[in-house]
C-alpha cells in the first residue's frame, strides 16, 4: 500500500471508529503507528483533522471535509480495482445504523437478497432509537425516521411512511374524543424516540396544515464507498 493511500485508509478508519486502538486492530498495524501516520498526515496538510482524548477521538471541521473527499477517494479506488479485476460483486462491510423496530422489521429481511448478490459482503449492524454520533459509531449508513438536522453527511429520501394517531377505546371512553388537533393539547400524548417534553404534532386537510403543541405524557427518550451506495440503492428499490 501506498504511503498516501495508508495515510487515507489510516485516517479514514481513526476518525469513523473513533478509536487509533480500534482502527489499528481492524488495519493490522500496532496503536503507535497509527498514531505516527496520523500525525506525518496532519504535519504535511499544515492543519489538525483529529483531536486526542485519553477517552476517544474526535473529528474536527477540517477533519469532517477531509473525511468526506476521503471516503470518496477510496471508494473510487475500490471501484477501479474491482472494474480492474473484472468483478460485480461487492466485497468488505458495511457497519448500518439503525432505529430498532423499523430496522428489524423492515431493513433486516432485505439483507438475505442482497447479501446472496454478493456473497464477499459482511454487514454489521447497530440498533438503536436515538440519532447516534456516525462518526463516532463508525458508521457507513444510517436509516434515519423524520426530518434530519443539517450534517456535512449525504442524505437521500427512500419512503414517505404514513402515521396514525390512535388511542384505546377506555382511554376515549375516560378522557373523551379529541374533535380538533387542538384538542389534543388537553390529552395524554405517547411519543416515539427522538421527542422530549412538549413537541408539535402537524396535520393537514384539504390542503392546510395545522400545528399543534402536544404535551408528552410518555416521552420517548434516548434508547465509505462502493458497498454504500449500492446497498443504498437497493433499499430505495426495495423500500417503494
Amino acid at each position: 500500500m501506498s504511503d498516501r493511500l495508508q495515510e487515507l485508509t489510516v485516517f479514514a478508519r481513526a476518525a469513523e471508529s473513533g478509536s487509533f486502538s480500534r482502527a489499528a486492530r481492524e488495519l493490522g498495524l500496532s496503536q503507535p503507528s497509527v498514531s505516527r501516520i496520523i500525525g506525518e498526515l496532519e504535519a504535511r496538510l499544515g492543519v489538525k483533522l483529529l483531536l486526542r482524548t485519553t477517552r476517544r477521538v474526535t473529528v474536527t471541521d477540517a477533519g469532517v471535509l477531509f473525511l468526506d473527499r476521503t471516503r470518496e477517494i477510496l471508494a473510487e479506488i475500490e471501484d477501479a480495482e474491482d472494474a480492474a479485476r473484472g468483478v460485480d460483486s461487492l466485497r468488505g462491510t458495511i457497519r448500518l445504523a439503525l432505529p430498532l423496530l423499523y430496522g428489524t422489521r423492515e431493513i433486516v429481511p432485505l439483507l438475505p437478497p442482497f447479501l446472496a448478490l454478493h456473497p464477499l459482503l459482511q454487514v454489521e449492524m447497530a440498533f438503536a432509537d436515538e440519532r447516534q454520533d456516525l462518526v463516532a459509531e463508525g458508521a457507513d449508513v444510517a436509516i434515519r425516521l423524520g426530518t434530519l438536522s443539517d450534517s456535512v453527511f449525504g442524505a437521500r429520501k427512500l419512503k414517505i411512511l404514513e402515521r396514525m394517531l390512535v388511542a384505546s377505546p377506555a382511554y376515549l371512553k375516560a378522557r373523551g374524543t379529541p374533535k380538533t388537533p387542538a384538542d389534543l393539547a388537553a390529552h395524554d400524548c405517547i411519543f416515539g424516540p427522538g421527542n422530549f417534553g412538549r413537541d408539535s404534532w402537524s396535520f393537514a386537510r384539504n390542503g392546510t396544515e395545522t400545528s399543534v403543541d402536544v404535551p408528552a405524557v410518555f416521552p420517548g427518550g434516548p434508547r465509505p464507498s462502493t458497498n454504500v451506495r449500492a446497498f443504498v440503492d437497493f433499499l430505495a428499490q426495495e423500500l417503494k
